[in-house]
């Protein structure tokens, strides 16, 4: 196997309406390890109560990430390290949402917050990527762009249905109507899905304040041409701000390559190969929630 190279940046965005920041962004990459992760979170509720539930869940998740290289995990099997990394971003989903449910019940005034979460994570060449409502996560290669994620929303759902085509969805009335959320009730429902990257690619994760402004071709256009590719984030926070930036805009992106001396441009050989059939974890009925 050809040395890992990870890179991380990422950065949120209070936008051009919004009082509050109610987003949240954290961003890992070892500098030992071939490890790295970002979490990103879209808090609802008014008042701090979303940016109090989005920081829950980015401070828990990266807790839980931040000691998985214990020397237990680190002598485990390639196997056994991809298990354990997927339980211990499970376990991280479950307290979040614990932590959250607690807050409300012990501060009146935060009864309305709850958040939603992406959250990607790689260890060598495995990626796997967790989230609970509308916050994304994207991979980009030659082949194009492929979306990690799907929308837990009440527009997605109308997409499933035939009742509404994506075009449509982007100025739908009900498009930041999200049905699963952190902080509603438990268990909570994560989907995770994971691959096994065989070259280099890009990882986005974002909140729903840029996908308002940037449908996937778009992404895709930037993700393929703009370089240094880390320094995307900050053009993709220009492009939903200067478009209105009605909400608060999180990007984060993940740099994975894995050729000697690889360096951030692309040259147009075929990177990470197109995903398997991915698998899908749900532990509860859908619990309904705006955003």
């Amino acid at each position: 196997m050809e040395p890992t190279r990870l890179t991380v940046n990422g950065r949120t965005d209070i936008g051009q309406v919004r009082e509050e920041n109610e987003d949240s962004i954290y961003c890992h990459c070892d500098e030992d390890k071939p490890f790295a992760f970002i979490v990103v979170a879209d808090g609802m509720g008014g008042y701090t109560g979303g940016a109090t539930a989005s920081g829950i869940a980015t401070k828990t998740l990266a807790e839980n990430l931040d000691g998985l290289l214990s020397p237990n995990f680190l002598s485990a099997s390639l196997a056994e390290q991809q298990l354990l990394l997927q339980a211990t971003l499970l376990e991280g989903v479950k307290q979040a949402n614990r932590e959250i449910i607690d807050t409300k019940q012990t501060r009146p005034e935060f009864s309305q917050m709850g958040t939603t979460l992406v959250v990607a994570a790689v260890w060598q060449n495995f990626l796997i990527v967790a989230h609970v409502g509308d916050s994304r996560a994207y991979l980009w290669n030659p082949y194009g762009l492929q979306r990690l994620t799907k929308d837990h929303s009440v527009v997605q759902e109308m997409i499933d249905a035939g009742q509404m085509t994506s075009e449509q969805a982007q100025s739908s009335q009900v498009r930041n109507h999200i049905t699963r959320a952190l902080g509603i009730a438990e268990p909570v429902e994560a989907c995770i899905n994971s691959w096994n990257l065989k070259e280099s690619a890009l990882l986005l994760l974002c909140s729903d304040g840029l996908t308002e402004y940037a449908d996937d071709h778009v992404i895709e256009r930037i993700l393929a041409t703009h370089r240094p590719a880390l320094d995307s984030v900050d053009h993709f926070i220009d492009l939903a701000n200067t478009d209105g930036g009605r909400d608060n805009i999180t990007v984060g992106i993940i740099e994975f390559c894995q050729r000697t001396g690889a360096i951030a441009e692309f040259d147009g050989n075929a990177i990470t190969l197109k995903p398997a059939q991915r698998h899908d974890v749900t532990v509860r009925k859908n619990q309904h929630s705006g955003n």
